[in-house]
């Protein structure tokens, strides 16, 4: 008997707020072979992360992301301060935000939660280990998970 073919999944929208250049290719490249297509947008700084999630000025007609992967150590703007500012944002609360940084810190990792972290993930060191974390996201956030649509 032949199994029924899965639908095509839709394409989910990440919004990846990372500084580090090498971090960055390989979440791309790593979301690139997943099983779920996305579109994933980079962004570098924490205000300007901001300014897309919110739609302001050059970011104005963007798509919203499905989630963000954010980085905590960030020039500018940190990770904990974005965080702190979605959270507080009734138009963006809703907005899935997973910390990926690489400080392990009790004190970053209790923060995240505190400012309602939807997880926190510590960066692997090792290339497999990051292809592994990465790979979990994408079967947890885009395949068991529910997302929340997008409010007006």
């Amino acid at each position: 008997m032949t199994q029924p073919s899965s639908p095509r999944r839709q394409a989910r929208e990440v919004l990846l707020v990372e500084d580090s250049a090498s971090d960055v290719r390989m979440v791309r490249e790593l979301l690139r072979r997943g099983a779920v297509p996305c579109n994933l947008v980079v962004i570098g700084d924490g205000r300007e992360a901001l300014a897309y999630l919110r739609g302001e000025g050059e970011h104005a007609g963007r798509t919203r992301p499905d989630i963000v992967l954010l980085d905590i150590k960030l020039p500018g703007l940190d990770g904990h301060a974005v965080l702190a500012e979605v959270k507080q944002d009734p138009r963006l609360r809703r907005t899935p935000v997973l910390i990926m940084s690489g400080s392990d810190e009790p004190s970053d990792i209790a923060r995240a939660y505190e400012r309602y972290a939807n997880c926190y993930v510590t960066k692997p060191v090792g290339h497999a280990q990051f292809a592994r974390a990465v790979q979990a996201i994408e079967e947890f956030w885009f395949g068991l998970a529910r997302l929340p649509a997008e409010t007006p």
